[in-house]
């Protein structure tokens, strides 16, 4: 398994490096410049400007010269936000992101994932029709129709918890600020994770492996968390890797609604100002955690299904 993960490795240094091309390219053809206030600046401060962060250079020159930093981990510095480099702005944002993205990707799991048990074992009846009529409901919500929701509700109108903002640093603190986001995050993937379990646990529990099971006595426990539960969860693994990996580098709309200093404000705030650097640093980010993600949902396949043999 070792091997098989550093050949994986190997192999995503050329995807990251198509990733990184592309994005890089794709910024310089937007219009607009990272200089193109409401109010022009005179030329001479203009092109000393460009000069001092390269951009005065022909493209290939800047790609070169953004690539040789990366490879040393300098993402140089931000346009945006003076005297800050990306590296610090994201070293500030990725704890926050990665907190409620994690929080929001266990809530998932944990409800989704029970609540799609419970409707395959109950397959047909009443609550089989309402846990998937919740599910598709959460399907159908985006976002950022459900956090203004959430806000509207146990913020402004019964004013449990706070809308916006992060926490003074005490965990009590810090937990109430979590809340709102954590569920707005999450609940669109409670109503995937949920379907996606249903479906594959009612697939698992027709196999012939199960009836075997029946045949020899066993009861539907033991069915059901030796031998139908591991293969039912495949295509919730599958699903998790990206679904994961999006959570944690935080949701644009999720973490712009309520103001938190995590990656996603500052990516949406780098598109709308052209600031290269820092929406290149944050989608390097992404890519990085999507392959990352992607290796560990496929080592995971070997510990949920004996029959995955890494070569």
């Amino acid at each position: 398994m070792a091997s098989y993960a550093l050949r994986r490795l190997l192999q995503a240094v050329p995807t990251l490096l198509a990733i990184i091309t592309l994005a890089f390219f794709l910024m310089r053809a937007a219009p607009g410049g990272p200089f193109d206030g409401e109010r022009a600046l005179p030329p001479a401060i203009e092109a000393n400007l460009k000069r001092a962060y390269h951009l005065d250079q022909p493209l290939p020159a800047q790609f070169a010269h953004y690539l040789g930093g990366v490879a040393r981990g300098d993402f140089g510095p931000s346009f945006t936000y003076k005297d800050f480099s990306v590296a610090d702005l994201l070293a500030a944002g990725f704890p926050i992101s990665l907190r409620l993205g994690l929080a929001a990707a266990m809530l998932a799991v944990l409800l989704g994932g029970g609540l799609g048990v419970v409707a395959a074992l109950r397959r047909d009846g009443w609550i089989d029709h309402a846990v998937m009529g919740l599910a598709l409901v959460g399907v159908t919500l985006p976002n950022f129709v459900v956090a203004p929701l959430l806000t509207l509700l146990f913020g402004l109108t019964l004013h449990w918890l706070p809308v916006a903002g992060w926490g003074d640093g005490t965990l009590a603190d810090d937990l109430a600020h979590m809340v709102l986001p954590v569920a707005a995050l999450a609940l669109p993937q409670v109503a995937v994770v949920a379907r996606l379990t249903r479906s594959g646990l009612v697939e698992a529990l027709r196999a012939n492996f199960v009836r075997t099971a029946r045949a020899k006595g066993l009861g539907g426990p033991a069915i059901l968390f030796r031998h139908v539960l591991r293969p039912a969860l495949l295509p919730v693994v599958s699903y998790l890797g990206p679904a994961v990996a999006g959570l944690v580098t935080g949701s644009v709309v999720v973490e712009q609604i309520f103001a938190l200093p995590g990656i996603g404000r500052y990516f949406v705030q780098g598109a709308i100002n052209r600031d290269y650097t820092l929406v290149m640093g944050t989608v390097i980010l992404y890519g990085t955690l999507i392959v990352l993600m992607n290796l560990a949902v496929d080592l995971a396949y070997g510990l949920l299904d004996p029959r995955v043999r890494y070569e």
